[in-house]
């Protein structure tokens, strides 16, 4: 389950919430109602990526392949600003 919780009482409750984080809580530090960092266990973040990367590639598969056709390299390193 993950806490919101500002980054003032974080810093008054840094311990507390470092022995929570232990026990598999997480939180959303924020600052001014906007959230600005994450505190999770350390093997969570390992987790989340190999998630979020399987759930790319499983989108990018369903996805249609796109002839576009052949493209030069100053086509497409062309900057558009």
């Amino acid at each position: 389950m993950e806490k919101a919780v500002s980054a003032a009482e974080a810093n008054r409750r840094f311990s507390l919430i470092l022995r929570e984080v232990r026990e598999g809580d997480s939180y959303v530090v924020t600052s001014h109602g906007k959230p600005v960092a994450r505190i999770l266990p350390a093997g969570a973040h390992q987790e989340t990526a190999t998630g979020a990367r399987s759930a790319l590639i499983s989108r990018l598969e369903k996805q249609p392949i796109v002839h576009a056709g052949k493209w030069s390299r100053d086509e497409l390193y062309e900057d558009d600003r």
